[in-house]
């Protein structure tokens, strides 16, 4: 996609688009196009379309008090939904009283707008992918590196999208190691590859359970990121997200829900797509991240209920439920962070429990952390880019639903209560008391309906919100 900066329409013949804040004027106007406020006001998530001199004006109402999510998802619409009246040239008028970020949500909207679930299906070419496709930003305001940004931005949700939505026997442990390593080479940050032998001999006990029963290898994926310019008081964040490329339950087989099951890779999606973004962008700040890939599956090597293992950490586990692995590689994921990294910040992220659905349905993702700091500024992060999360308690109240007589620590409480909690405990024994933890379960904002798809699929939930956190830490 190719884009232009322009001060007016003076020989431009293409499309318009034209963002309106809600108005009770008598006409809304643009250039020599008019229309009564009786037909169209700029009311949210309205539209008209008018045709003047061989170009066509697309009036898209943004409304009165329109946040980033609400612009992005504004514009993603019109770039999926209105694909005829964007072919070749387009051009976004961006009115005076616009600022920076807003129109990073509505050029970032308009390319993810792009995206279509149908990846194995003879689907055209959406007109912005096309090699002559020229988008011009109208204004006498500069908004290159603006526009450049939300690219990026759009770019690496896109990857993260697909990732979640191809289907398990696309995505497996080793098509997310190869996927770290060619962006890696492409964005510039460092790529790590542990197999199923190279875990062995580091002793990643909990992480190689999970993936016993598969046929296809486990893979331990590490990634670093320092920017070009380096400094001595750079900060250093940790991410840890899990990669159960398909979940079955293993021998606790799961009765219901197993078709989406695809998803449970949601979490290392979230962690790559934001690995790219952060070196994309070339943030100022030092990454390491960790993705353990594994697929739980059903077969005679599989792990059993009642095992005990022993963890990269050499505390062991009593396996309650073999259907709460992704806390098991988690574990291992952080353990290894902590022990060979040691990051000023540690954020993990998961699909890990049908509770958090429980507790907050598909609004906003469960967040656990005993750091204020963090707390307070990965909120403020959600609800700037409309990715929300909410805090629940750590409390040592909860410590005794993961206390095993047979071993360190069991895998599962085995009570219909307070699911995420006593998961976010078990991860929490694994932290080795790091003062700057934060875990957060994504369960019910990973994945699901949405008007862009007839099917369940992909949100890209925690690309944008771990890096605008990162941005300002």
């Amino acid at each position: 996609m190719k884009t232009k900066q322009l001060k007016d329409l003076k020989g431009f013949i293409g499309t318009i688009v034209i963002p309106v804040c809600e108005t009770s004027d008598t006409f809304v106007s643009f250039e020599n196009v008019s229309v009564s406020s009786k037909i169209f006001n700029g009311k949210k998530d309205t539209l008209y379309l008018s045709e003047q001199n061989g170009s066509i004006y697309v009036f898209v109402g943004i409304g009165k008090d329109t946040d980033y999510k609400d612009l992005k998802t504004i514009f993603r619409r019109i770039a999926k939904n209105q694909k005829t009246f964007l072919d070749e040239k387009v051009a976004l008028f961006i009115p005076s009283e616009t600022d920076e970020m807003e129109v990073e949500a509505m050029v970032s909207g308009l390319f993810l707008g792009t995206y279509n679930i149908g990846h194995f299906k003879g689907n055209d070419l959406h007109p912005f992918l096309k090699t002559n496709f020229e988008i011009h930003i109208l204004s006498n305001r500069d908004f290159s590196s603006i526009v450049n940004r939300a690219f990026k931005i759009a770019r690496a949700q896109l990857e993260t999208l697909a990732l979640v939505d191809l289907p398990p026997n696309i995505v497996n442990p080793k098509y997310l190691s190869l996927w770290a390593q060619d962006k890696g080479v492409n964005f510039g940050f460092e790529v790590k590859i542990l197999g199923r032998e190279a875990c062995e001999i580091e002793c990643l006990g909990a992480f190689l359970a999970v993936g016993k029963g598969s046929e296809n290898d486990p893979q331990f994926v590490i990634m670093n990121y320092e920017p070009r310019v380096s400094s001595p008081d750079l900060k250093h964040i940790g991410l840890v997200g899990k990669g159960i490329t398909f979940d079955t339950g293993g021998l606790n087989i799961k009765t219901t829900g197993m078709l989406h099951m695809k998803c449970d890779m949601a979490g290392a999606a979230a962690v790559l797509g934001t690995m790219q973004l952060i070196a994309d962008l070339q943030l100022p700040i030092k990454v390491t991240a960790i993705v353990p890939c594994a697929e739980n599956s059903v077969d005679a090597k599989s792990f059993f209920p009642s095992d005990v293992i022993t963890s990269y950490s050499g505390k062991t586990i009593e396996i309650i439920d073999t259907d709460a692995e992704g806390r098991l590689v988690l574990a291992d994921g952080l353990s290894y962070l902590i022990k060979n990294y040691n990051p000023e910040y540690i954020i993990d992220v998961a699909t890990l429990t049908g509770s958090a659905v429980g507790t907050f349905g598909y609004e906003c993702a469960a967040l656990f952390t005993n750091n204020e700091d963090i707390s307070n500024k990965i909120q403020a992060a959600g609800n700037f880019v409309g990715e929300r999360l909410w805090p629940l308690p750590l409390w040592d109240a909860y410590k005794s639903d993961i206390e095993s007589e047979i071993a360190d620590v069991k895998n599962f409480s085995g009570k219909p209560v307070a699911g995420a909690i006593s998961a976010a405990k078990f991860l929490e024994f694994f932290t080795n008391e790091h003062p700057a933890w934060a875990h957060l379960d994504i369960a019910g904002v990973a994945f699901g309906d949405s008007e862009f798809a007839k099917t369940k699929h992909a949100t890209a939930y925690g690309v944008h919100l771990l890096t605008k956190f990162i941005e300002n830490l």
